[in-house]
């Protein structure tokens, strides 16, 4: 596929060519350089979304708009596919986890368990068990030092 270099955290580079013809296809598609919140639920078929799982596809567009500007860029995009089509696991945890660590405090908690599986229902469609339901049985599982979290990231891992 071209030569490709290792970056930071084990992400291996799109090569040249690969990004050159992804940059004709950004450009072509978003003429300003910029993918609007609109742009990327049209990109990926997510119109008519109940309000719940609207909010989560605003969510996840909010971790790939790295610098807070309210649109994806280039770069932003790139590093996003790069992430999804050659991330590691390890590296789709690490953003999985800022995904859902609501408060940035390196930890979630109950409240962002909930919130994880109720985007899930939105998502998805599945009313049963209930989310609060579901939390309550993974918490008192995975909360094995009763200390409040389920898991915290520390030192770039994922601890449960």
């Amino acid at each position: 596929m071209g030569n490709s270099e290792c970056l930071a955290d084990g992400l291996t580079a799109v090569p040249a060519k690969e990004t050159h013809v992804w940059y004709r296809k950004f450009m072509t598609e978003y003429p300003s350089g910029l993918q609007t919140l609109h742009e990327f639920k049209t990109l990926l078929g997510l119109q008519g979304l109940n309000q719940k799982a609207n909010q989560h596809v605003d969510q996840v567009y909010n971790t790939f708009d790295m610098n807070k500007d309210g649109f994806i860029d280039f770069l932003e995009f790139i590093a996003a596919v790069n992430l999804v089509v050659r991330g590691k696991v390890e590296q789709k945890l690490k953003w999985y986890f800022k995904l859902y660590d609501a408060d940035g405090n390196g930890s979630i908690d109950k409240k962002e368990l909930l919130n994880i599986f109720m985007n899930v229902q939105a998502l998805n469609g599945q009313q049963t068990p209930s989310p609060e339901e579901f939390t309550d049985l993974v918490f008192h599982k995975v909360d094995i030092n009763h200390d409040g979290k389920t898991a915290t990231l520390s030192s770039g891992s994922v601890f449960l």
